[in-house]
């Protein structure tokens, strides 16, 4: 046999090692994959199971056996790693010992090969029996295949079955339903997962199966457009996943998901997560609708005897049609188009639609919608204002706007509407901080910018920015940049005036401005509030800007907005607003301590040393505590109590730390602020973390070591390796200090080791403020030379040089 026949040739002998020398060839055959190589897989493991059940029975003399596949395995799917679902159906006659021996014979030739399988030894009888105790059991018998031996036994069982799921659907339909939800409860949602499971999570390889039981009953059917490949597509991702881990698992992990994409020669992990994101959109929207049917179905079953009883008639009676808009009813708890409705007349009747069904809190028909995709008639450029106002009515809908839209998505209409939303659907988003994928994000974003629409003069302005905030995130560059282009085009097509496209478009570029600002700048610097108000340009666009800063940043997870980030936010747009009417910024002091600032200074004067007091914090959305330490101005401050508060394990989620000077006295106190959370267990003591301080500070700590031991003993776990840190620095933001900014992945000891560098220069720090998103941190520090002035651009750069190198 040439070697091309060896690769080609997947016959086995009776033997496991015929069988796995046959089944490798077949898995490392390129030519085959997806369907094919899933279909040969079972066709190879169905020969090699018919010649052991065949001797098996010759062997033991059992007569009336049956060999029978159910689950995936009963669909002819196996992928590289699947489990074999096999009944061993028998007619109740055999010896339980020749029995058992025939079992054994079958089981451990499939067990000695390391594959996993999920037996049972059942009559036609004790099957039924079993499948109505076991939901799961029936399931697996609806795709019950024989693969050897009296294929009569399973004849009957499975007519038997398919009648009993028929006739038990009133029940069994809605246990599958609660099974389905409960398991997206555990999983998730598979689109929006970044490490999804492509089996369990809605939209996933379950919720595809569980369509096949519902249309089994004859209740109801899934939209069958898209869904097979849909389900392919899943079922591909699975089997290449398979080849490549070498194992059964269904996770898609984060350091795999490269390879899989190659294999199934895509072009990056990117363009893996969309195509599986596009897939599990299918199966989740067809879910949705299959199973609004299947309760639709129930309700009038239940409801027509009774209803027959009243009317003393056997004939069905009509739903009601209550008027929604212009051609727009409710039919049957959806939204759907009126009798006299013409799409091919009527442009703005999808948005219409849409609207009416988002205010009313109703899903949009199918039929509506697939009646419009098929026959609407597009809206001329620029869109007429009632089409624009329909738009805005949706996006100001709140949460029932969701479902609307993503059916309006699934059926291909949002893109016919604004061709621009292609790039961002159900484009990933790999900052673990994003809870949704880009196309999702927006749409939330509209959410949460719906019930601040009473905070701004243009709450069209602030709905239809919300919706294009990120839209630039499908095109290469800065994303801000890039939608600012998209977002005027946008707006201009769907008919606002010049003037309002310049607002969208500002508001699209500058939508990080206001957030980026108050968390990582001095907002006591005078350059700082002026450059965001010549950014913004009017009161009108900061309004806007504020309300679109608090909507995009509770879209995006909840470690992207909390109560101190809003304070600061505030704060912020309050001396730019004084700034853009013309008020006269105010000429601020050295800042003035809090009375509990003062105290703690006085004492950290009267000593010469550290004091710290530890406070809870009161928001109820606040994240960890609040420790503020004053300490008599000296070289070491920051990587000091950096240090040991990376060696007492809080992390720190916001710091600040600024000089203050007590009236009437003399000498300066450094006061840091901190917001800091315990990794695990209890907060230590204060007056533990005040007696490692002041040994930080007089050197008989040795922080550096310690946290070495520290990071020493906990390897790094496997997973993407994060881009090297960053530092730069910030040009004309301040008039008072050279500003650094410092992008790393969070780390233990991080800013500590920014402030050793820092004190190595020499150049002292004026203030600091810290940011933790997720894994990453974003540290601004404003620093000057030994007499307090800027430093020079060359000496800036080199100690931004020499603290990325402190870092990497």
């Amino acid at each position: 046999m040439t070697s091309t026949e060896e690769t080609t040739d997947h016959t086995a002998d009776s033997g496991p090692s015929g069988y796995a020398a046959a089944r490798l060839r077949l898995l490392q055959e390129e030519s085959l994959s997806g369907p094919s190589r899933r279909s040969a897989l079972a066709g190879l493991t169905d020969d090699w199971l018919n010649t052991l059940f065949t001797t098996a029975v010759r062997e033991t003399g059992v007569r009336g056996a049956s060999l029978v596949a159910v689950g995936g395995y009963g669909r002819g799917e196996l992928s590289p790693r699947s489990d074999l679902d096999l009944v061993l159906l028998h007619d109740g006659k055999a010896e339980p010992r020749r029995l058992g021996a025939l079992a054994d014979r079958l089981w451990y030739p499939v067990w000695d090969l390391g594959l996993a399988l999920d037996h049972s030894v059942r009559t036609p009888g004790e099957a039924r029996k079993t499948a109505a105790e076991d939901l799961k059991v029936h399931l697996g018998l609806l795709d019950a295949r024989p693969v050897a031996g009296d294929a009569g036994l399973l004849a009957g069982l499975r007519t038997s079955v398919l009648a009993d799921w028929r006739n038990q659907a009133a029940r069994r339909l809605p246990e599958l339903h609660a099974l389905c939800r409960e398991r997206a409860e555990r999983a998730g949602e598979l689109r929006f997962l970044l490490e999804p499971d492509l089996k369990e999570a809605r939209g996933g390889l379950r919720d595809a199966t569980a369509l096949r039981a519902v249309a089994a009953s004859w209740l109801a059917d899934a939209p069958r457009e898209g869904l097979a490949e849909a389900r392919r597509r899943l079922l591909d991702a699975r089997d290449a996943l398979h080849l490549v881990t070498g194992r059964a698992t269904d996770r898609l992990a984060l350091q795999e998901q490269d390879q899989v994409a190659t294999r199934l020669g895509l072009l990056d992990a990117d363009a893996l997560l969309r195509e599986v994101y596009e897939a599990a959109r299918v199966v989740a929207y067809a879910g949705d609708v299959t199973w609004r049917e299947v309760g639709r179905v129930l309700r009038a079953r239940s409801a027509r005897p009774r209803l027959r009883g009243l009317l003393g008639t056997r004939g069905p009676s009509a739903a009601p049609r209550a008027p929604l808009a212009e051609g727009v009813v409710e039919s049957d708890g959806e939204a759907v188009l009126a009798l006299a409705a013409r799409p091919d007349r009527d442009p703005v009747l999808a948005l219409r639609l849409a609207a009416a069904a988002a205010q009313a809190g109703l899903p949009v028909s199918l039929h509506a919608l697939r009646r419009l995709a098929a026959q609407g008639k597009p809206l001329p450029v620029p869109w007429p204002a009632e089409a624009r106002e329909q738009l805005l009515t949706l996006l100001g809908a709140g949460e029932p706007m969701v479902a609307v839209w993503e059916a309006l998505e699934a059926e291909g209409l949002v893109t016919r509407l604004l061709p621009d939303w292609e790039r961002v659907r159900c484009r990933p988003q790999r900052n673990p901080v994003h809870t949704w994928t880009v196309d999702r994000h927006l749409i939330e974003t509209a959410v949460r910018a719906s019930a601040l629409t009473r905070r701004v003069g243009r709450p069209d302005l602030l709905l239809m920015a919300a919706l294009l905030h990120d839209i630039g995130k499908g095109w290469p560059g800065d994303h801000s940049v890039a939608g600012e282009t998209i977002a005027r085009d946008v707006a201009a097509r769907v008919g606002f005036d010049a003037q309002d496209v310049a607002v969208l478009g500002a508001l699209v570029r500058h939508h990080l401005l206001l957030i980026d600002t108050a968390t990582r700048r001095d907002l006591d610097d005078p350059a700082t509030v002026r450059s965001v108000a010549a950014a913004v340009g009017s009161v009108g666009t900061l309004e806007i800007l504020h309300a679109l800063t608090e909507a995009d940043a509770l879209a995006t997870g909840p470690a992207a907005w909390s109560a101190w980030r809003g304070s600061l936010v505030a704060d912020l747009v309050a001396r730019v607003a004084a700034v853009l009417r013309g008020t006269p910024q105010e000429v601020r002091e050295p800042e003035i301590p809090t009375t509990e600032q003062e105290r703690l200074a006085v004492e950290a004067l009267r000593t010469g040393e550290p004091v710290l007091a530890l406070h809870a914090r009161q928001e109820a959305d606040a994240v960890g505590v609040e420790l503020v330490v004053a300490v008599p101005d000296q070289p070491g401050v920051l990587p000091a109590v950096a240090g040991v508060l990376a060696l007492h394990r809080l992390t720190v989620r916001a710091a600040d730390l600024r000089s203050v000077e007590l009236p009437d006295r003399l000498g300066e106190v450094l006061v840091l602020r901190w917001r800091v959370a315990a990794e695990y267990g209890a907060l230590p003591e204060a007056a533990r973390l005040r007696t490692d301080l002041v040994r930080a500070l007089d050197g008989s700590l040795d922080v550096p070591s310690k946290l070495a031991d520290r990071e020493a003993a906990y390897p790094r776990r496997r997973g993407v390796v994060p881009p090297p840190p960053r530092v730069t620095v910030v040009p004309d933001v301040s008039s008072l200090a050279t500003v650094l900014e410092v992008r790393a992945p969070d780390a233990v000891g991080l800013l500590h080791r920014v402030g050793r560098a820092l004190e190595s220069a020499g150049v002292r720090v004026r203030s600091a403020h810290v940011s933790t998103l997720g894994a990453n941190a974003v540290d601004t520090v404003y620093v000057a030379d030994g007499d307090g002035k800027p430093l020079a651009p060359r000496d800036a750069a080199a100690l931004a040089a020499a603290v990325q190198a402190a870092l990497s």
